[in-house]
């Protein structure tokens, strides 16, 4: 039971902290240019109907697992902890560079360390296993689905956005880059 109530928690300080980055760090400054087509308004507009209509159906019980349940919510709470994780590594190792809408930034350089050495997109593969931890922790198939297969989605259109972003920005670079790295999944994807 104490697990439970340590999902709000976590979940609260989640979303806090996404909303702050991204006022924060939004790039709308002179001189650079932001590619980003949208995606970061698809992302949160597919965001919050996804994990609302998730948590809904997962308090509801709705689609609950009754196999395996009591393991649910603990690997649910390490699934998010761990994509938090990833995500903020990610975003320590691009620094200055970050912005949570797809820009390039004066004198923009390419990152390739720390994380990013093993795969493109490490702050969207995290984002990614926290969100399937969360449907994950209410024991729920349906929860795991809406919540999981929508933000996906966003996120490999973001994906596109940033690398076509990236790829004319650094051309062969990035391309070298390409070859010797995976978009979210070390050696698979």
């Amino acid at each position: 039971m104490r697990l439970f109530i340590l999902l709000p928690i976590i979940s609260i300080v989640w979303f806090f902290s996404e909303v702050i980055m991204a006022r924060i760090k939004y790039s709308s400054s002179e001189g650079e240019r932001t590619p980003d087509r949208r995606s970061l308004r698809i992302l949160w507009c597919t965001i919050i109907p996804a994990v609302t209509l998730g948590v809904i159906l997962g308090l509801r019980g709705i689609g609950y697992i009754s196999i395996a349940s009591s393991l649910a919510l603990p690997a649910g709470i390490l699934f998010i902890i761990f994509g938090l994780i990833i995500r903020w590594m990610a975003v320590f190792a691009l620094r200055g560079y970050f912005t949570s809408n797809v820009s390039i930034l004066p004198n923009h350089q390419l990152v390739t360390h720390g994380i990013y050495r093993l795969v493109r997109h490490p702050a969207y593969a995290g984002s990614l296993l926290s969100f399937l931890g969360l449907g994950l922790a209410f024991s729920n198939w349906l929860s795991v689905l809406v919540i999981f297969l929508p933000i996906l989605a966003a996120f490999l259109y973001r994906i596109r956005v940033e690398e076509a972003a990236l790829r004319e920005a650094f051309g062969q670079a990035y391309q070298r880059y390409c070859q010797k790295t995976r978009r979210l999944l070390p050696g698979v994807y």
